[in-house]
C-alpha cells in the first residue's frame, strides 16, 4: 500500500481520537490545570491525539500488510485490469458508504467524517485488489467481459477416482505442477469408502490409499482441498456425475481415465489427463528400441563406452569401447531414471547379431598319456 494512504489513515484515527479525547475532557468540566497550563479539556486532547497516532500507525502497518500480499501477486497491468479495479473501486466505496453511514448519527462531526473516512477507504482500496484480481468475472458482471477462455490450470480441478488411487498426483503436487483449489464429490468420496470396505483386498487396498491420499493433500500448502456435498439428481454413474458438475460450476475434471477424459472433452469439459502428462514425459526409447549413438569416450567400467542422445540423455554402451570416435547401432536393453536425469543402457547391434563361439569342455579325471609331457632322462 502506497504511504499516502497510510498517512492518510493515520491522520483519519489521529483526528478520531483526538476528537475523543476532547469530548471525554470537556464532558469532566474540570477547566483547572492539571499538568502545568493544560487543563482537562486539552489533556484529553493531547492523550487523544498520541493515542490516535500509535495505533494509527499499527492499523495502517497491518492493513498494508494485508493489501501487499494481495498485490504481490499482481505482476502485470493491462486495460482490462484498469477497468475492473476502477470498477472494483466504486463497488468497495459504495459498499463502504452503505457500511458507515450510521456514525453520523454522531453528534460530533470530527469523530464522523474519520471513522467515515476510515471505512470508504479501506474498502475502496480492497475493492480495487479485487476487482483486478478478479478481472474476467467482474467485467462479465458489467457486461463487458471478453470472450477469452480461461487457461484450465487456473480453474478448480474435480478430482476423479482413478487420480485418488493412483497416487502419484501427490508427487506432481509436491513437484509444483499443480496447487490450487481441488474439489472432491461427494460421489468419489462414496466409491473410495466402498473399495475401502470391499471384501477383496485388492479393492479395499486402493480405497484406503485413496483416502490417505485426499489426507495427505488436505495438509499440502498449496492445495486448497474442498468436499463437495452436492448430488446430481437422476444421474447413477459416478463419471456421469463428474461431467455433470464439472459443466455446472466451470471447472476442470482431473483425472487418469482416457475414456472418461475423452467424453467429458466432447461434453464441453476442460480436462486434465495425467495419463496424457505422463505419455507426454515418457522417455524417448524404450527397452529393445535400436538407435544410432555418436560414441564420444570410455566407460568406468571394461569395455564400457559412453555416447549421448538428442535430449542429452547418456547412454551406457556394452562392449564399445574399442569403437570410441564413430556413430554405432546400439540396442537399447534398460532405461533407467535417476534424480540427475536419464541413463540409457545398451550394447552394439552387430555384437549382439556375433556367433558366440562354444568352449570346449573341460577335461576331468587323470590325464591321458598324450598329454603328460615325457621324462627327461
Amino acid at each position: 500500500m502506497p504511504s499516502s494512504v497510510l498517512e492518510v489513515l493515520r491522520l483519519l484515527v489521529v483526528v478520531f481520537f483526538a476528537g475523543a479525547g476532547f469530548q471525554i475532557g470537556d464532558g469532566v468540566g474540570d477547566s483547572r490545570p492539571v499538568l502545568g497550563a493544560l487543563n482537562g479539556t486539552a489533556l484529553g486532547l493531547v492523550l487523544g491525539s498520541g493515542f490516535g497516532y500509535v495505533l494509527g500507525g499499527v492499523l495502517g502497518r497491518t492493513t498494508a500488510a494485508g493489501a501487499d500480499v494481495v498485490s504481490d501477486r499482481l505482476r502485470s497491468t493491462s486495460a482490462e485490469q484498469l477497468l475492473a479495479g476502477a470498477v472494483g473501486t466504486v463497488g468497495g466505496v459504495l459498499l463502504g458508504a452503505g457500511v458507515a453511514w450510521p456514525v453520523f448519527f454522531l453528534r460530533q462531526a470530527y469523530l464522523a467524517f474519520p471513522l467515515f473516512g476510515f471505512v470508504v477507504v479501506v474498502l475502496g482500496y480492497l475493492g480495487f485488489q479485487v476487482g483486478v484480481t478478479k478481472r474476467d468475472g467482474v467485467l462479465g458482471l458489467v457486461g463487458t467481459g471478453t470472450s477469452r477462455r480461461v487457461a484450465t490450470v487456473a480453474l478448480p480441478r474435480v478430482l476423479d477416482t482413478s487420480v485418488a488411487i493412483d497416487g502419484r498426483v501427490l508427487d506432481i503436487v509436491r513437484a509444483g505442477f499443480l496447487h490450487g483449489e481441488v474439489l472432491v464429490p461427494n460421489a468419489v468420496l462414496g466409491e473410495l469408502q466402498g473399495f475401502a470396505d470391499a471384501g477383496d483386498d485388492l479393492r479395499r487396498a486402493k480405497g484406503r490409499r485413496g483416502l490417505e491420499l485426499l489426507e495427505a493433500l488436505r495438509r499440502e500448502p498449496g492445495v486448497d482441498l474442498q468436499v463437495l456435498d452436492l448430488d446430481v439428481p437422476g444421474v447413477h454413474e459416478v463419471d456421469a456425475k463428474l461431467v455433470r458438475i464439472c459443466l455446472d460450476s466451470g471447472a476442470a475434471l482431473l483425472t487418469l481415465d482416457t475414456n472418461l477424459a475423452k467424453a467429458a472433452s466432447l461434453a464441453g469439459v476442460q480436462v486434465l489427463n495425467l495419463h496424457a502428462l505422463a505419455l507426454a514425459l515418457r522417455p524417448p526409447v524404450a527397452a529393445g528400441d535400436e538407435v544410432p549413438v555418436l560414441l564420444l569416450k570410455a566407460g568406468k567400467e571394461a569395455g564400457q563406452a559412453v555416447g549421448y542422445l538428442d535430449d542429452g540423455s547418456m547412454v551406457v554402451v556394452e562392449r564399445g569401447r574399442d569403437r570410441v570416435g564413430s556413430e554405432v547401432p546400439v540396442r537399447v536393453t534398460s532405461v533407467l531414471t535417476t534424480a540427475n536425469g536419464r541413463l540409457v543402457f545398451g550394447k552394439p547391434v552387430d555384437a549382439e547379431d556375433a556367433p558366440v563361439r562354444p568352449r570346449p569342455p573341460a577335461r576331468s579325471g587323470p590325464p591321458t598319456p598324450a598329454s603328460v609331457p615325457p621324462r627327461r632322462p
